[in-house]
């Protein structure tokens, strides 16, 4: 079979591979969509194992299932999680699934960017997600990002009416617009350096938009009642996005770090300008769980989160160097889907 390998950002290579041969409990999956995430671009995280085969946002066709198998057969349309937890441990027990040292571990074989891939049998077991007739398998390939979005907002206690300022409207920003304003949030704000991605912000459910370079908080107090975000999503890993970030929240608020930094960066903070009298939260979210993945499916389903508006690019196989260029140069596109079988 053909896999895309990923040696950095620059350098894709179209190789061939061993279809993988499953055992008792496993399912083999022709990939016909697979998304590039942001996190595939981050060199510094996996530059030092490199080569890969990248690829978890991903939905295809059960093509043979192994001994045992009675959650899915072949013929099934699915989409896959690739990090399953344990459902058994301290953190499983306390809804922390993510902490789960099992979720951390575990993977599918070899990675999305293939024709083909083999799906162990924890993964059969708790990650795999038949799909609808109407939910295409371009779609189905938000369901991992937009769970990974919706535990985000659960951890930062989003309520229907509060102001939320998420700054970064990449794909993560952008599904964060989404999904507040299906859960009814009162005013949504988005910064952006990309005035591509301003509009798309706009186009997609935001009520203001702000230049991240002009962007003032005095400005902020006036199109939101005089008052600063109850809740603040950061979606790039800028340290200027965390400062405003901490400049922005309102008192009682929460500020989420959803995106990580580069490596080796530290924010100093003042415990007294941002904790002290003011009651501010600081939190992060990291993946998500079975469940959010279940949820996720609902909402793009419904139609209440319309993923299809934010695809870009489709490429085939050979063209995955071409997605990563794109990805990573984040000028006018947004989501870009590779096509293994083309």
């Amino acid at each position: 079979m053909r896999v895309a390998v990923w040696y950095n950002n620059h350098d894709i290579r179209i190789e061939e591979r061993p279809v993988p041969r499953i055992g008792p409990g496993e399912v083999l999956v022709r990939i016909i969509a697979s998304g590039i995430c942001g996190s595939d671009v981050m060199e510094w995280y996996r530059i030092d194992r490199a080569p890969l085969i990248l690829g978890h946002e991903i939905a295809g066709e059960v093509v043979e299932v192994g001994k045992g198998v009675e959650k899915c057969k072949v013929g099934d349309r699915v989409a896959v999680a690739h990090h399953v937890p344990c459902n058994t441990c301290h953190y499983c027990l306390s809804g922390n699934h993510t902490s789960c040292d099992t979720l951390r571990r575990t993977n599918f074989d070899p990675g999305g960017f293939a024709e083909y891939v083999r799906l162990p049998a924890i993964n059969v077991d708790r990650g795999v997600f038949p799909l609808p007739d109407d939910t295409s398998f371009e779609k189905a390939t938000f369901i991992e990002p937009l769970a990974c979005v919706l535990r985000g907002q659960r951890k930062a206690g989003i309520k229907p009416g509060q102001s939320v300022l998420v700054i970064g409207s990449g794909i993560s920003g952008l599904l964060h617009v989404q999904l507040a304003r299906a859960l009814g949030v009162g005013h949504i704000i988005a910064t952006d350096i990309n005035e591509y991605r301003l509009k798309t912000a706009e186009k997609l459910g935001a009520d203001t938009v702000f230049d991240a370079d002009t962007f003032s908080t005095e400005r902020f107090r006036e199109i939101n009642n005089g008052y600063l975000a109850d809740v603040v999503i950061v979606c790039t890993g800028a340290v200027t996005a965390v400062t405003q970030a901490l400049a922005s929240v309102e008192r009682g608020g929460t500020v989420l770090f959803f995106a990580p930094t580069g490596p080796g960066v530290t924010v100093p903070l003042s415990i007294n300008d941002v904790f002290w009298r003011t009651d501010v939260t600081l939190t992060t979210s990291y993946a998500g769980s079975p469940a959010d993945y279940d949820n996720a499916l609902k909402l793009i389903q419904s139609r209440r989160v319309p993923v299809q508006d934010m695809i870009t690019h489709r490429l085939g196989m050979a063209e995955t160097g071409l997605g990563f260029k794109l990805v990573a140069e984040a000028g006018e596109s947004l989501k870009v889907i590779i096509m293994p079988q083309q």
